[in-house]
């Protein structure tokens, strides 16, 4: 534990100042995969490397992959690119063994990439590659699903648990368990995160939806109106009142008479509209709005909660 300590405080520039590491390697800008010129990449860091120069890990557990979800995820990067990168090991000249991401690494294969991006290491690297991601998590211009990346490969490739990232890096393990979360939604969404579309809280709504059809039809919803993350909010919580789960239970017709004259009555009495909600299964809610806190008090004060 002493040594970690150490390691880090040293900073990721002292570790990368000895020529004899090897540490950088020859391949393509990620900004502009397609730019023929050679720029030298630091471990640590991502660059789009040739997919013949990559070879497999002989020490992958996982031997079987099925073909329809290699096909699925082979269209999905055909669409949207290879969304996140993959890990190698730096062997030798520009020379890499896989360490995760095998499955990406064999859809983008049948996608028909000749590159693919990925994180590079070295051999034995562990402490560096801590520090790489503890120092990469601390930038102030990453996007939400770039950080969630740098959490989830904190976790798998340096076997950590939640609770320990979440006292190495100084952060709130539910805030670690959010982030992680964003790497469930549908591509189309993880891409819109990453291309800066929607903000973490859209994203955030939109994780609590159970079906990935109703997900997408908000997602969509929310890019073509522009819709802020209160509005996608509302959205979901008005989705989720109308598909309960206890017998799914639906707004029932327009309100009697009476319910419509005891709403004035509440609406007469707080001093702010009340919108009151009935159900087929004779339940509902009532919601007494407020805007400032002003409006608060005096609402406390008419229920004579003071």
């Amino acid at each position: 534990m002493t040594s970690k300590r150490n390691a880090l405080g040293k900073g990721l520039g002292a570790l990368l100042e000895n020529y004899e590491t090897d540490v950088t390697s020859k391949a393509s800008s990620v900004d502009n995969p397609d730019d023929a010129h050679q720029a030298d990449v630091v471990v640590g860091s991502v660059a789009n490397l040739p997919l013949d120069a990559i070879e497999a890990n002989p020490f992958q557990p996982r031997t079987k992959f099925e073909a329809e979800k290699l096909e699925e995820l082979a269209s999905s990067i055909k669409k949207y690119k290879l969304i996140q990168p993959i890990t190698v090991r730096k062997m030798g000249y520009d020379q890499y063994q896989l360490i995760s991401g095998e499955r990406r690494f064999k859809a983008a294969r049948i996608a028909g990439l000749k590159s693919i991006p990925a994180y590079l290491r070295i051999a034995n690297d562990q402490e560096m590659l801590e520090l790489a991601l503890v120092e990469n998590i601390q930038r102030q211009d990453l996007n939400a699903l770039e950080i969630a990346f740098s959490y989830q490969r904190l976790i798998e490739e340096c076997n950590l648990t939640q609770e320990e990232l979440s006292e190495n890096i100084g952060k709130n393990r539910t805030t670690i368990s959010n982030y992680l979360r964003l790497l469930k939604l549908p591509d189309i969404i993880q891409a819109a995160i990453k291309d800066d579309n929607i903000q973490m809280g859209h994203a955030r709504a939109l994780i609590n939806i159970e079906n990935e059809a109703d997900q997408i039809s908000i997602f969509n919803k929310t890019i073509l109106k522009s819709l802020s993350v209160r509005q996608v909010e509302d959205l979901v919580r008005n989705l989720s009142d109308g598909n309960h789960p206890v017998g799914k239970r639906k707004i029932g017709g327009s309100l009697s008479v009476e319910h419509k004259k005891l709403a004035y009555k509440l609406s007469t009495h707080f001093d702010t509209k009340v919108e009151l909600k009935r159900y087929n299964n004779k339940t509902g809610k009532i919601v007494i709005p407020f805007s400032s806190d002003e409006d608060l008090s005096k609402i406390i004060k008419a229920i004579d909660l003071d």
